[in-house]
Order: structure tokens, then sequence, then C-alpha cells
């Protein structure tokens, strides 16, 4: 069914006049005529009256009205919902309890009125993202590009904001009463991070971590999901795990999980954000603004060597790891 007489039918049912319809929807009267009367010819009836003020719906336009209204209001949504600029501002993020996506909650609930939509594309390797940036079906991607030669000309990539690291463990592990660790008091426990993926960004992260400061980073093993990966810590007395600090995690009271911040240095993953260099969505300034006021990690900080520049503010061991690791 044709939704451009189906929205002449109802503009000119609402108006009463084939002319205000015409000029409403910037055609001809007769173009309107035109439209209607094919809608009357598939429908086999006869939809409206003509008198000396304009037009009037018959009993079968009167019925039919409501239906025409929810079928052309849910064209323009759906025209809507993937226009640049008019539908909500679409943003991947690495997963639903990921520090990305409680950083773009806390916008949220400062921006209430903010149209976002939050997804999650279900790929390892940031190329995937990008392309979808660049096909549109996104707006932005918190992913990193550990490479920026590989970035393509048409995108950007800004820092987003750090991720410190901490210790996940169960009350049996010997280093469940620790308050604080350092990188080097983690050496020789097993940390098991399972679904590192190649190609991943965080698949480097975790290679450059484990090489500098000699941990025993165990990817071993499929990813049944973080509930699994919960039961495993809270049964284990020797296995631990790495999440952000703002990660979301949740666990049955009787696991007694503990989260230890690792300090000096304080091992941050850096986040970026991938955006269209030109003509981004309206609704990134918005993001950006937010994420440029986060607060900054307190020094010394290791970041890995592709995050590892003086945007970053680095000093100490960062520096030292930078000009180690950059060619």
């Amino acid at each position: 069914m044709d939704t451009e007489a189906l929205r002449s039918f109802v503009r000119a049912a609402e108006l009463g006049q084939l002319q205000r319809a015409a000029d409403e929807l910037d055609v001809t009267q007769q173009a309107v005529s035109k439209r209607i009367a094919s809608l009357e010819r598939e429908l086999e009836v006869r939809l409206f009256t003509r008198t000396a003020r304009g037009v009037e719906l018959t009993l079968d336009g009167q019925a039919f009205l409501p239906h025409a209204r929810s079928i052309v209001a849910g064209v323009e949504r759906a025209v809507t919902a993937v226009r640049p600029g008019s539908r909500a501002l679409r943003i991947d993020v690495l997963g639903l309890r990921s520090a990305q996506a409680v950083v773009l909650h806390d916008y949220w609930r400062s921006h209430p009125g903010t149209d976002l939509d939050v997804v999650t594309l279900r790929f390892d390797d940031p190329r995937a993202a990008v392309a979808a940036i660049e096909a549109g079906d996104i707006d932005a991607s918190f992913r990193t590009v550990t490479d920026p030669a590989a970035l393509p000309s048409g995108l950007r990539m800004i820092p987003a904001f750090d991720s410190p690291l901490e210790l996940l463990v169960g009350p049996g592990h010997p280093l469940a009463s620790a308050r604080k660790l350092t990188p080097t008091q983690l050496r020789g426990h097993r940390i098991w991070v399972p679904g590192i993926a190649p190609r991943s960004e965080w698949g480097e992260f975790y290679d450059q971590l484990a090489t500098e400061f000699d941990l025993r980073i165990d990817a071993a093993g499929p990813h049944f999901g973080d509930e699994v990966l919960l039961d495993t810590l809270a049964e284990s007395a020797d296995v631990a795990t790495l999440i952000g600090a703002r990660d979301r995690y949740i666990w049955p009271t009787n696991h007694d999980l503990r989260r230890i911040p690792v300090v000096n240095p304080t091992l941050a993953y850096p986040l970026s954000l991938i955006l269209p260099s030109t003509n981004p969505h309206p609704g990134l300034r918005g993001i950006i603004t937010h994420l440029e006021s986060l607060p900054s990690i307190p020094e010394p900080v290791w970041r890995p060597s592709w995050a590892a520049t003086p945007r970053h503010r680095v000093s100490g061991i960062g520096i030292a790891n930078a000009r180690k690791r950059q060619p």
C-alpha cells in the first residue's frame, strides 16, 4: 500500500480540504486527488464525499482513518529511527556492564532528555566497529584502533577516559585480605581472563601488560559468561581476574568476592571514542564534554604503548613505556 497515498488521505481527512492537504504536503491538489482515488480503488470503497466546503469522510473512511493514522505514524517513526541527526544517538560499548556503559548511564541520568541508544556490536575486531560507523549504522564506538595509521581518513579517535584495573578474587585467595596491591605483588598468581580474542584491543592490552610486569595472564578455555567466571572465583583458592574499577558486576553475597585496587603504578585500560571527522551526530557534543569532565587517575599510571602519549599527560613509568615501545 502506498504510504504517500495514506498520508494524503489522513491529512485530507483532518483538514477537510484537498487543497489544504496538498499545500501542507507540498504537492498539487491533483496529486492528492489521484493518490486518494488510487487508494479507493485498492480498497474498493469510497473514502470521501465531496461537499461545498471540501470533503467529508464516508462511513468506510471513518473506519479506515485510525488505522491509516497508525500506519503513517509508524512509517515516520521508522524513518526517524535511521536518519542521522534526527534519530537517537547510537553508541557502541564493549558490554552493558562495562565502564563505558556506566559512564553513559551517568551522563543520561544528568541529561534525561537525551535520546540515547546504547548498543553492543558482537565483534571483537575494532575494524568492524569502524566499518559500522562508516556505514552510518552507529554514530560512535568506544573502541580503540591501536594503530592510528589504520584508521580511515573520514574518522577520528579521541581519548575518552582511563579505566583503572582492580584484582577480583574469592575469599580463599592468598591476596584476598589485601587492601591494595602493586603489579609486582601479582606475579606468580594465575590471572584468568577468558574471552581474549585475536585482533581485539584487549588482547593487545593484556599482551603488553603481561610482558611489562611479568604477569601470568591465562586466557585458556571458553568464556561461559560472567556468572560462571564469578562462581569460579568464589570457589577457587588460586584463580583471580582483572576488572575495571567502573565495571558493574553483581554476585551472590555468599560469594564474598573482593575488589582490590592495583596501584604504584595504577594499571589503566585506556578507552577511546571513534566518531566521524565531519558532521558527527549533534548529540555527541554533550557526551564528549562529559568525558572531558571525568577525573583523571592519580599518577603514577601505566598505560599500553598506543595510549602513552602527551595527550594523556603520561609521567613516570608511563613515559618510560612509551619511549621503549614506540618506534
